[in-house]
């Protein structure tokens, strides 16, 4: 069994790479974090996001990664650089549940402003607000 450590403060949610190699977290440090599965070993800390990140998801070809925070934003970043691809605007309360579409071309996104909006991932723009 593997011990992961390296978030300071609570861990809000956790979500396995479809190839099962990789697990993503989200924390109230405001970080996402990456590991390795059979080492329990850190592989990435995404930084960008100000406050709590509450949710994480990763891409069904397990390329991305989308994060939703406290922040109010949605974010999507690269898996092998750990860099941020893009983000997602326009909630104005937390960003509570993220997840891609089975086929990875939309990102789909709930917050405490009573939304849920649907994300094009090619280009950045929202498609879609449910209420």
């Amino acid at each position: 069994m593997q011990d992961f450590q390296g978030h300071t403060d609570w861990i809000t949610s956790v979500a396995f790479s479809p190839d099962g190699t990789r697990i993503v977290s989200a924390s109230g440090d405001n970080s996402v974090r990456i590991w390795d599965v059979s080492t329990g070993k850190q592989v990435q800390e995404l930084q960008g996001h100000t406050r709590r990140v509450k949710s994480v998801a990763f891409s069904p070809d397990g390329t991305r990664i989308v994060s939703g925070s406290s922040d109010n934003s949605v974010r999507m970043w690269d898996v092998l650089t750990g860099k941020q691809v893009q983000e997602f605007e326009g909630h104005t309360d937390w960003v509570t549940s993220v997840a891609f579409s089975p086929d990875g071309t939309r990102i789909v996104s709930a917050s405490g402003d009573n939304s849920v909006r649907i994300w094009d991932v090619s280009t950045g723009k929202q498609v879609q607000e449910l209420q």
